[in-house]
């Protein structure tokens, strides 16, 4: 990969380079094989520079999941705001679909989990998956009633199988990138219906 070529830029520009080579990296090496040095070498910057921004390694895992997690989860929120049930979960995974088509690495800097047990990659990761299972939890609590199902174990399993359907036809895609995000919007949708 060549350097990003930096001079000049400014900082948020700059960081928001650092931040798309570190995201790339996690999503192929996980937490454990970030190297801050080599997101430098390929962002046209220094080292100091990269530790200057974001102070750490794990200070730079965690900002890279917080990016990824507000990337996902907002574009998820506005479709709260619209029709519950199946309709929902079909926009859902519309919306996550067309986000990740910018930035697909963010998908697996989410789900990663080879960071350090404490300390800010841990908190950062934590309060993503927590943020996702909060969404997902919503909407199978939208779907739930508005069949009249009241269950509290009933919404408990759905919200596991809900981000469960999500993670893997998100993974599928992604291990697909021939298909494009317009033809995994079809498919999901065709998905669903067979489903539901």
């Amino acid at each position: 990969m060549g350097t990003a070529g930096t001079k000049g830029v400014p900082r948020a520009e700059r960081e928001q380079q650092i931040l798309d080579i570190a995201g790339e990296q996690i999503s192929r090496v996980g937490y454990a094989g970030l190297s801050p040095g080599s997101v430098a070498t390929a962002a046209g910057v220094s080292k100091p520079m990269v530790f200057h921004y974001f102070r750490s390694k794990e200070g730079l895992y965690a900002a890279c999941v917080e990016r990824a997690a507000d990337t996902v989860c907002g574009a998820i929120e506005p479709v709260f705001d619209g029709t519950p049930g199946i309709e929902m979960a079909e926009h859902t995974l519309e919306v996550v679909i067309a986000v990740l088509a910018r930035r697909p690495h963010d998908w697996n800097v989410l789900l990663d989990r080879s960071y350090p047990p404490d300390g800010v990659a841990a908190e950062a990761s934590h309060r993503a998956e927590r943020r996702l299972a909060e969404q997902a939890y919503r909407g199978a609590a939208a779907l739930l009633a508005e069949r009249g199902i009241t269950d509290p174990a009933d919404l408990s399993a759905l919200t596991d199988v809900w981000m469960g359907v999500v993670t893997a036809l998100v993974n599928w895609w992604l291990r697909h990138p021939d298909e494009s995000a317009e033809a995994m919007i079809a498919r999901c949708t065709r998905l669903l219906g067979a489903l539901f």
